[in-house]
């Protein structure tokens, strides 16, 4: 049996049609409905169960136990608000709420798969996974760091295996839920469907218009990466889970209007309250993944793009 957190997530309800894809049904899906959309991004899934948040930290606890053998945890349930500064709530639910996990795992020696974030990096221009280059912006990105902290202080004491994915900025089918922290894939395709435009920033920390680069992830690659190391329980460690190379987005439009087949680009003045707390840059250092022997070939903007757009406008 595989647990999946956020299950009903974007990346969660990716793992858990990756599973199905793979004949594999025996998925307890944990998550906090109180915004119910999310269940459509379960409606194709065949799980075993369904538990509420709440409810699974019993077994955390040890109130409750399963009657069956758990054989890994991926762990990819968070509030990813970047906007959210409710910081009480912030620790509580991504920090606390993930170490009891952890400890939990460890204690019953199960495998521990966790969603970690590029935003610990900040505005720094050296994305590799080391505290010299970490410093967020926001408190979303502190509390996942400093969990990458707590991370590395067991580590080296660990007898099960631990991965943390510093996922950069991933788009893809089932993220409808998020709305405004959806990909800007998603958002460029709703507004040229309604308006005939894409809107992007106009240009901000020396980049021309649109000309600000984040390394873009398609989900299938992400999904990819996590059930690599499933297969491989003897590798641990933080990793860096982008593409290594970063793109426009106007590359990111250009594809949208190329699906689309009609639009064009407009640019908007860079919004005061994003100065300072914005990056205009992230390309992930892939030298750790690649070190462990992790070869797989990740998608470009206009291939993901492309193959997302067919999914989103079927």
């Amino acid at each position: 049996m595989f647990i999946v957190t956020g299950g009903a997530g974007f990346i969660g309800s990716n793992l858990v049609k990756a599973f199905n894809d793979r004949d594999i049904r025996d998925v307890i899906v944990v998550d906090d409905f109180t915004r119910g959309i999310k269940f459509s991004n379960l409606a194709d899934c065949l799980i075993a169960d369904y538990l509420d948040k709440q409810d699974f930290l019993l077994y955390l606890t040890g109130e409750k136990s399963f009657d069956t053998s758990i054989k890994a945890v991926f762990h990819q349930g968070a509030c990813s608000t970047t906007t959210e500064w409710n910081g009480h709530y912030m620790m509580k639910n991504n920090f606390e709420y993930s170490k009891l996990l952890l400890q939990w795992c460890l204690k019953c020696q199960i495998p521990f798969l966790y969603a970690s974030s590029a935003s610990v990096y900040g505005t720094g221009s050296v994305f590799r996974e080391d505290p010299v280059n970490e410093c967020p912006l926001n408190v979303y990105g502190y509390s996942k760091l400093i969990f990458d902290q707590y991370v590395r202080r067991r580590l080296p004491h660990a007898n099960s295996q631990i991965v943390g994915f510093r996922y950069f900025n991933v788009y893809g089918p089932r993220e409808q839920h998020k709305e405004a922290m959806a990909s800007v894939a998603y958002h460029f395709n709703n507004q040229l469907m309604s308006t005939g435009r894409v809107r992007l920033f106009e240009g901000s920390d020396g980049y021309g218009n649109g000309e600000q680069r984040r390394d873009f992830i398609h989900v299938d690659d992400v999904v990819a990466a996590n059930l690599w190391f499933l297969e491989h329980p003897q590798l641990s460690g933080i990793f860096n889970l982008g593409t290594g190379r970063a793109q426009t987005f106007n590359e990111v439009a250009q594809a949208v209007i190329e699906w689309h087949r009609f639009g064009e680009i407009e640019y908007i003045p860079f919004p005061e309250q994003l100065k300072g707390r914005y990056q205009s840059f992230t390309e992930a250092d892939l030298s750790q993944l690649r070190g462990k022997g992790f070869n797989y070939a990740f998608k470009d903007v206009r291939e993901g793009v492309l193959d997302y757009l067919n999914w989103l406008n079927k």
